[in-house]
């Protein structure tokens, strides 16, 4: 195990085991058809939040699943380094993957101390290395605990929860502030199609503007000794042709030697979920970055066609809803837009000096709108991290003042270790003493 540090004159380290014990109860689901079922997936990441979840008859599960009951913590134990744990709101079916846990402490307390870096690192290390790593229940009980004197363990969950309240106040703030953006950012490629309509400009074709015939990539298996670099559809999606987004495949040079990027070319997804098929992006990097995949057909518009104008049509509200009413595929599969589609879609074409003013006032308020998401972002990561800091202040004894007059940590788990021998014969209570690094005991 991994060293422990300090914690203070009342606190003790404990094993997990000694203070928490796994509820498992594996249950036929066909008898519980109506209650909630809760999984791994259902449970949001670093923040103990229950997503959406259905019932069991609505997940369609037969495998044996353990009964849960209110109060009870559920952890799961497939890669526990992505801290999913959450405090069970009503009794229900968790997932073979999570162990239900009872514990002698504040049920809150225990939850908020899984979902700690600390706690999750310790959960790391132990973990099988195998495809799907997950911690078995030995492992789990040996895992350490910081035990607080139980008064203050409630003084504790109260302020986290003070402190969790306000930044949750803030990020649903900070989504509206992005859905807003969002808003406008379709907006700006709506009015850029749509202000010099009625103007006597003709209304055409994407395929009569077209300097040659649309042309569908290449499907090629990757493989990083290759040699032929190819775009992931990432790039077009996020609109990103960073060398993340590239990969390296075992494709015949001579097959693709007509399908290298060039600046100016747009690039329209031919399948991919309903909401994002026919999503397009102009690539403006330098020439023969990589070649396209299949799931993208290449547009070279001519000389009445900015290319920037263009991406701005295809961006717009009006062409996604085209695209995606006429995305035809089989249930179960991502639907698909052809060729004859997007040559089909109609638009308003300027004069070449009007489009100018268009890009270039699109432009100006599409770089407004990239500096103000950065600073979303930025203050989305920031409320992340001051999530993780609470937690840590909290788990060493940082974040209230102790009270002398509190029952110390010793005794309860004295106490603990009693009611449990006297319960069913369970070993008693093991404390763990903290290990002293070399830096700490060097100077």
């Amino acid at each position: 195990m991994s060293e422990l540090r300090d914690l203070p004159d009342s606190w003790r380290w404990a094993e997990l085991g000694a203070v928490a014990t796994v509820a498992s109860n594996l249950v036929d689901p066909s008898f519980y058809p109506d209650l909630p079922h809760i999984a791994p997936n259902h449970i949001e990441s670093q923040t103990g939040r229950l997503l959406p979840w259905t019932t069991v008859a609505g997940d369609g599960v037969t495998s044996s699943k353990h009964l849960f009951q209110p109060g009870q913590v559920l952890y799961s134990k497939i890669r526990p380094y992505l801290a999913k744990a959450t405090l069970a709101p009503f009794k229900g079916l968790c997932s073979a993957d999570m162990y239900p846990l009872d514990t002698e402490l504040n049920s809150r307390f225990l939850l908020y101390w899984l979902l700690t870096k600390d706690f999750t690192q310790h959960a790391s290390l132990v973990q099988g290395r195998t495809v799907l790593p997950k911690i078995n229940r030995e492992q789990l009980d040996r895992l350490p605990a910081p035990v607080a004197p139980l008064a203050e363990q409630d003084r504790i969950v109260a302020v986290i929860e003070e402190q969790f309240s306000r930044l949750d106040a803030g990020v649903a703030a900070l989504e509206r502030v992005r859905q807003n953006l969002k808003r406008l950012r379709a907006a700006i490629f709506e009015a850029a199609v749509t202000e010099w309509v009625g103007e006597g400009f003709p209304q055409i074709c994407l395929g009569e503007v077209l300097r040659e015939p649309l042309r569908n990539g290449h499907s090629s298996k990757a493989d990083p000794l290759g040699s032929v670099p190819i775009l992931t559809l990432t790039a077009v999606t996020l609109g990103d042709f960073g060398s993340h987004n590239v990969k390296m495949t075992a494709a015949d040079p001579r097959r693709v030697r007509d399908l290298w990027i060039q600046p100016g070319d747009l690039l329209i997804e031919r399948s991919n979920t309903r909401e994002l098929v026919g999503t397009a992006c102009l690539y403006r990097g330098r020439p023969n970055l990589a070649v396209y995949p299949d799931l993208l057909i290449r547009a070279r518009v001519d000389g009445r066609v900015m290319s920037e104008y263009a991406e701005l049509v295809l961006k717009s509200p009006r062409s996604r809803r085209y695209f995606q009413q006429k995305a035809q595929g089989i249930s179960g599969t991502m639907p698909k837009i052809d060729q004859r589609t997007i040559e089909n879609l109609s638009f308003t074409l300027p004069s070449l000096e009007v489009q100018a003013v268009i890009v270039e006032k699109a432009e100006r308020e599409l770089t407004l709108l990239d500096s103000l998401q950065m600073a979303l972002k930025l203050a989305t990561k920031r409320s992340s991290g001051l999530r993780s800091s609470i937690l840590a202040a909290a788990f060493s004894g940082k974040l209230i003042p102790q009270d002398a007059s509190d029952e110390p940590a010793s005794v309860l788990l004295e106490r603990i270790a009693a009611e449990r021998v006297a319960a069913n014969g369970h070993k008693s209570t093991r404390t763990l003493k903290p290990r002293i690094s070399r830096e700490k005991g060097s100077s």
